[in-house]
């Protein structure tokens, strides 16, 4: 089969799907991999690197998609991916179109086969394909918390971490899972006092054990508004398979923090969990609502592409090989995976949403 990796377009991202060894690997097996020119670049992966391995340049992006059967990337199409896709391609990356009617609409009117990374689900419920980027979602959100509660960034001031003769922060993270886990050990590692809000006890009994500066809680409404009130960062790390993400804390609930406060929505390309929560860009990251900084970057693994592209290779490239072996469909964690196929939606998640 012909493998396409574009080069991505979305606001400074940097990732790129496939990294010069999975595409020799593919190569290896006798498919015809096709990389756009300077695709790996800001991965640290230069073009010469892949062709040594039998890897084909395409000069464009409209070479690209023509020369693709398979089209390989990392985020979800936008513009100028659009205008090249076609009906006979087979599209695998992160689509995230819950939060998205009008993307939907797109693809469904090109009527292409899109599988996304987030819902390829296996037979226990585990995501394999959206866990590293959750897992390096969750250290970003804690690692630019940090930084946006320094006052020069508009913040409170308070080091997350304390020392002696002064109060730890408090961090406050809804969800339990690969993101908010992420978060929780970073943030109690660094000293802060971590509260985790989860329903599921198997994972409240794993943050119990990450420190005796963790507690886990079920995410009754007052209990919520009470932590939240007097939190330095909240973290959003909420999750329902393909579906928009619901809302954990209010306008009101949000209020109720102090002025320089931070809060990060890692659910943001689900729709965000937060009330207050609107899509941002690496380029404009953060804005004010009630006094509170907010960051909700879509694409946050983005800021450290050479980590994340080599994390999220790893974890696609067996599935890859699945897709580009014809028969693909055998498979039952790559058909939950496909969104859209012939101007259908098929993702459960996904139907009766508004377009």
């Amino acid at each position: 089969m012909r493998i396409g990796v574009p080069k991505e377009t979305k606001t400074l991202e940097g990732r790129v799907a496939l990294v010069p060894a999975a595409a020799g690997d593919l190569v290896k097996r006798g498919h015809e991999v096709w990389l756009e020119q300077g695709a790996g670049l800001k991965s640290g992966f230069k073009d010469d690197e892949y062709t040594r391995l039998g890897v084909r340049i395409a000069p464009d992006q409209a070479a690209l998609y023509e020369k693709g059967e398979l089209i390989v990337k990392v985020k979800e199409p936008i513009a100028g991916d659009l205008q090249h896709l076609r009906k006979d391609h087979l599209l695998f990356c992160y689509l995230h179109l819950a939060a998205e009617p009008a993307l939907t609409k797109q693809l469904l009117d090109i009527g292409l086969t899109g599988v996304a990374f987030e819902t390829v689900e296996l037979p226990n419920g585990d995501l394999p394909l959206l866990a590293p980027m959750s897992v390096i979602a969750g250290k970003i959100g804690v690692q630019v918390g940090t930084h946006l509660l320094h006052q020069p960034m508009g913040g409170k001031g308070k080091l997350l971490g304390g020392l002696s003769a002064t109060e730890r922060g408090k961090v406050v993270v809804f969800g339990a899972g690969r993101a908010g886990g992420a978060s929780a050990a970073l943030a109690a590692a660094g000293g802060a006092n971590v509260t985790v809000f989860e329903m599921r006890e198997d994972r409240m009994d794993e943050m119990m054990r990450l420190g005796n500066n963790v507690t886990a809680l079920y995410p009754y409404h007052d209990v919520v508004a009470r932590e939240v009130a007097s939190a330095d960062l909240v973290i959003g790390a909420v999750l329902v398979t393909g579906a928009k993400a619901p809302h954990v804390m209010t306008r009101e609930m949000l209020k109720g923090m102090e002025d320089g406060s931070v809060v990060v929505d890692i659910a943001i390309d689900q729709g965000g969990c937060f009330e207050t929560s609107r899509p941002t860009t690496w380029k404009e990251p953060t804005y004010v609502e009630e006094g509170v900084t907010h960051f909700c970057v879509t694409n946050m693994p983005g800021a450290v592409p050479q980590t994340s592209s080599q994390a999220i290779c790893a974890a696609i490239l067996p599935w890859v090989n699945k897709l580009a072996s014809g028969n693909w469909r055998d498979n039952a964690a790559l058909t939950r995976g496909i969104n859209v196929e012939g101007g259908r939606i098929v993702h459960p998640a996904l139907q009766g949403m508004a377009l």
